[in-house]
């Protein structure tokens, strides 16, 4: 089945219209063997800050942020933009301003327990994935909508609907092949001037993507298990 081209407008306000929805049901054989599958997977998903400068699929990535944008999000807002960020001199443009910010993050805005949380993933105030990554997706929520001519209307569950979204995009872009990091500045106002991005958007994440490096590295860190993160009842 091929994507819909059908274009989004604003639904506000407007009567309930129901559709059809009748899938098909996978037979529980192929379920338990899809789920086993992507389980297996996911657990192979590493948060990378090592890329090789290798060019990677442009389709690839539209394709990961498409499926990124079908999160389910308050009252269908779909209160998101993506960034896809590829011009070399503007990718310098973010580092430089990212580790002006996370120079004085490490230099004790931090505070000392936040600084020993992040002790045993190895990070510092350069951020070299910024630059060596061949894309940034600049994921931004949309506080609002804003009208053509100005007029703006709230948008509900933003923080939420967005966060759904880029967990969506990291798994579309590992099971694609490709390797990713959440980079969250703080503060990120500067992404908003930089990529010249509108009143009602709000920097959210920077994810860098691309393939592992030659001699790329990770934390020797142990995921929770099952048992440590559901409760059934």
């Amino acid at each position: 089945m091929s994507p819909s081209t059908q274009q989004w407008t604003p639904t506000h306000g407007e009567p309930y219209r129901p559709v059809a929805y009748r899938p098909d049901r996978m037979p529980s054989s192929e379920s338990l063997a899809r789920a086993a599958e992507l389980r297996a997977r996911m657990d192979e998903r590493r948060t990378v800050r090592q890329f090789s400068p290798d060019p990677v699929p442009d389709q690839v990535v539209r394709d990961a942020i498409a499926c990124a944008a079908t999160a389910p999000s308050g009252a269908h807002q779909q209160p998101w933009t993506f960034v896809l960020v590829k011009d070399p001199a503007v990718r310098r443009q973010i580092r430089a301003a990212a580790e002006q910010e996370e120079q004085i993050s490490y230099d004790g805005r931090l505070g000392d327990e936040w600084l020993a949380a992040l002790r045993p993933l190895g990070t510092d105030s350069v951020k070299t994935h910024l630059t060596d990554a061949p894309a940034l997706i600049v994921v931004f929520q949309q506080r609002y909508w804003l009208g053509p001519d100005g007029s703006k209307r709230k948008h509900y569950y933003v923080d939420e609907s967005v966060g759904i979204a880029v967990g969506m995009l990291l798994s579309a872009l590992h099971l694609s092949g490709l390797a990713a990091l959440v980079h969250t500045p703080s503060p990120m106002r500067f992404l908003s001037h930089v990529l010249n991005r509108p009143e009602n958007e709000k920097a959210f994440a920077v994810v860098p993507v691309g393939y592992p490096a030659d001699d790329c590295e990770v934390p020797d860190l142990v995921r929770k298990s099952l048992d440590q993160v559901m409760v059934e009842v």
